[in-house]
């Protein structure tokens, strides 16, 4: 079995509703691991296993300032994630607006243009 892609690695991270809710929160700006744990109903070593499947999959990193260890955000993972929805989400805008061409032309009316 081939080792797991970037993009593997990126979708399985995400796949768990806490490690997206890391990820949400540290949108918003980095973070220590415990301000981290402090929304979430789970100790300290649970969140820290979770953090680091998302450092695994490169979705955050960890600093050091002095005996501070922030987690950041990193964005390339999730823009490869991105770029690959985006062409299927392309694929079925133009499913759809044949799907609503022929539906008009079923109706005889005269279908809606994008601008």
């Amino acid at each position: 079995m081939p080792a797991p892609s970037q993009l593997d690695r990126t979708f399985a991270a995400l796949a768990d509703p806490t490690r997206r809710a890391i990820l949400a929160r540290l949108a918003e700006g980095e973070a220590t691991v415990n301000e981290l744990v402090e929304p979430f109903d789970m100790s300290q070593p649970a969140i820290s296993k979770h953090i680091k499947v998302l450092e695994q999959a490169g979705l955050v990193s960890r600093g050091r300032e002095a005996q501070r260890r922030p987690v950041r955000i990193e964005a390339a993972p999730m823009a490869e994630a991105v770029g690959w929805l985006e062409r299927y989400r392309q694929f079925w805008e133009k499913s759809y607006a044949r799907l609503d061409g022929l539906l008009a032309e079923l109706q005889g009316i005269a279908p809606k243009t994008k601008n």
